[in-house]
């Protein structure tokens, strides 16, 4: 969907569609945080404990979820959570999600396509497969069971590493005069289009495909906020396109902040990337980021102003 034309308004990525449900297609949609761990990078995102997990999902609907995320294991390095656990983490909640918000579109933050195809029979809508396709039959399990699913790019790390070092020199058939930063975003343009296409393959819709540069995950700091200005290239792949920048490290690191204090910075981000077309943001942070969300499509006239009375009365 575009905005007004001859405005300088970017096109935005398309909507996502999960089991028929449409969001996205106005405003950008807000997948809130749930983490059933006890050491997520944020503390206020440790929810671990069943009756703290489900007031955090009662205040992201309150606050204009339209998607909960719901992960078992960390991202980055940690004590080794194995399948078992993961699933005794996850599967007993998405039943009880779908049991008492059956409107609420549920994803779960999952790697392993055996937690995968746990989570889809209890619920799921989407499956967050943010190490991209580390495991290739998860993207089999979607296709089959009929749910969406996110295709992330590590830059092929694995698991819950962190990067070292890492470099996306520009390839040798790079148009002459090429920025050297975009490395990394051509890097991506390639692994999506290749993962995506894949989903597609196996049976995923494309409004179900949600694509997703995976800001820091085997990036560093000046990779992520290239991607991060490069959002409209990203936005022209013709998928929706996630978000995922919620207090990390590139924006700590951009404003040497420690994850409490990084809010500011994600919203700045956010909006940024907002503007520039992507669809779906992940956030700690529900209330803000909607409000936010909300104000940039009003600007890039994608919505109309909820209340317009000011010099008119």
């Amino acid at each position: 969907m575009s905005g007004p034309e001859g405005h300088g308004v970017p096109p935005r990525a398309p909507a996502l569609v999960l089991r028929g449900r449409t969001v996205g297609a106005h405003a950008p949609a807000v997948m809130a945080i749930v983490n059933r761990t006890a050491d997520s990078f944020y503390r206020g995102a440790r929810q671990l404990d069943d009756g703290v997990a489900l007031r955090a999902v009662e205040a992201a609907v309150e606050e204009g979820a339209e998607i909960v995320d719901v992960g078992g294991v960390r991202a980055g390095t940690g004590p080794v959570v194995d399948v078992s656990e993961e699933i005794r983490r996850t599967v007993p909640f998405v039943e009880r999600l779908r049991a008492e918000f059956p409107d609420l579109l549920v994803s779960v933050d999952t790697w392993r396509s055996e937690v995968a195809r746990e989570v889809v029979g209890a619920g799921a809508d989407l499956l967050n497969d943010t190490w991209a396709g580390h495991d290739p039959g998860l993207v089999e399990v979607a296709g089959e069971l009929g749910v969406g699913v996110v295709c992330s790019h590590t830059g092929g790390a694995v698991p819950r590493t962190d990067p070292v070092q890492v470099a996306y020199p520009l390839p040798d058939d790079a148009p002459p005069g090429s920025d050297p930063r975009d490395g990394v975003v051509l890097d991506v343009v390639a692994t999506l289009t290749r993962s995506a296409g894949r989903a597609e393959e196996c049976g995923v819709p494309r409004s179900s495909v949600l694509v997703d540069p995976t800001h820091d995950f085997g990036k560093s700091t000046w990779h992520s906020l290239h991607l991060t200005r490069s959002t409209a290239r990203l936005s022209s792949l013709g998928y929706p396109l996630l978000m995922a920048l919620s207090r990390k490290d590139f924006v700590g690191e951009s404003l040497d902040l420690p994850a409490e204090d990084r809010l500011e910075g994600t919203l700045g981000a956010t909006a940024v990337a907002a503007w520039l077309g992507a669809t779906v943001f992940r956030t700690h942070d529900v209330r803000a980021t909607r409000r936010l969300l909300d104000m940039v499509a009003v600007l890039r006239g994608d919505l109309p102003a909820a209340r317009v009375l000011r010099g008119l009365e």
